[in-house]
């Protein structure tokens, strides 16, 4: 008797911590969101369908909606934050665009556009406050990448990139397939980034190298890169996401130190993840439409916490604080 009221107490404090560990901070059901980023614990901005950016300075307690003008139609999957003024947005399909505001979203400026037929833009990230990149599907099989030295504020598109498969391809899913490291042995950085679709692999160096993840089919692959810069350890998350349930094939281990090989976790994510991140060197999270998971062990156990939809997790880039975001604009805190 006494074990038996010994793991009901057990199991009811589980329960409790479980659902304790996502804060839902504001929900707007008109669109979703793939586009996160946290300048520090107390400056989030968003962006999404619908031309629509949110943006909080209070970490998350009020937010501000902005609809960006004669913007109105477009998916902004990704953006950039500098501080709370300065921000940059990508939208995904032709014509692409990429818009820069200086005043806290009052106004944008066009800073980049490309009605390129097959124009579809994924993902960008900044390396620091100057130098970024952006990464598009493929165009004639070679993938799409253009870069900035100066904030954004002019875009040079890059030649001879690298040569993907028929059907290899790039997910939009929540703006982290891509990476650029600064490499302090040489000028300029290293860029990391994964595919997906009928082929998954991971380019890095120069060179690709092949996934062992779910792939064959244009819903399948690779979707999310996140790196640990102290130690070179990474991790890929991705699945099906049109069977977001199955927990085999969604993530895989390696250090930028033994580049090539990789190992699957003992315990995998409880389905298809969208993004994953490094909340400190052991400690991480992932989500997807399909629940939240995370990790006390570097990635190789994952515990599943919720069946809460986000498609973005991302720990402040100057703080401590991690934050997700999704369908029915759903923001949310991670409280550990």
């Amino acid at each position: 008797m006494k074990s038996a009221i010994f793991l009901l107490l057990a199991a009811i404090c589980f329960s409790q911590l479980t659902a304790q560990q996502i804060e839902l901070l504001v929900s707007n059901k008109k669109i979703s969101i793939r586009g996160l980023s946290a300048v520090n614990d107390q400056i989030i901005w968003v962006s999404g369908s619908n031309g629509t950016i949110g943006k909080s300075v209070d970490a998350g307690k009020t937010w501000e909606w902005i609809i960006v003008k004669n913007f109105e139609k477009k998916d902004f999957r990704d953006i950039e934050a500098f501080d709370e003024r300065t921000a940059i947005i990508m939208s995904v399909a032709e014509p692409a665009y990429i818009l820069k505001t200086k005043n806290g979203g009052k106004t944008w400026t066009t800073v980049f556009i490309d009605s390129t037929k097959g124009m579809f833009l994924d993902a960008m990230d900044f390396y620091d406050d100057k130098h970024g990149i952006v990464i598009g599907d493929p165009i004639r099989n070679r993938v799409f990448l253009a870069h900035t030295d100066n904030q954004g504020e002019k875009w040079k598109i890059d030649s001879n990139t690298a040569q993907l498969f028929d059907g290899e391809a790039l997910f939009a899913s929540s703006g982290s397939n891509i990476k650029m490291l600064l490499n302090k042995d040489h000028a300029g950085a290293d860029l990391l980034f994964v595919t997906g679709g009928k082929k998954s692999r991971l380019f890095v160096g120069g060179s690709f190298h092949d996934l062992n993840i779910m792939q064959g089919e244009e819903s399948q692959g690779a979707n999310s890169i996140s790196i640990n810069k102290k130690t070179g350890n990474a991790i890929i998350v991705g699945g099906d996401f049109s069977r977001d349930t199955i927990n085999k094939g969604n993530c895989v281990l390696f250090s930028l130190h033994d580049m090539g090989r990789f190992t699957i976790p003992y315990t995998p994510p409880n389905g298809y993840r969208s993004c994953v991140e490094y909340i400190t060197e052991n400690k991480l999270i992932c989500c997807g439409t399909s629940g939240l998971d995370v990790s006390e062990d570097g990635g190789k156990n994952w515990r599943y916490i919720s069946s809460a939809s986000f498609h973005v997790c991302q720990k402040a880039k100057n703080g401590k604080t991690v934050f997700l975001a999704g369908i029915n604009g759903k923001i949310a805190r991670l409280k550990w």
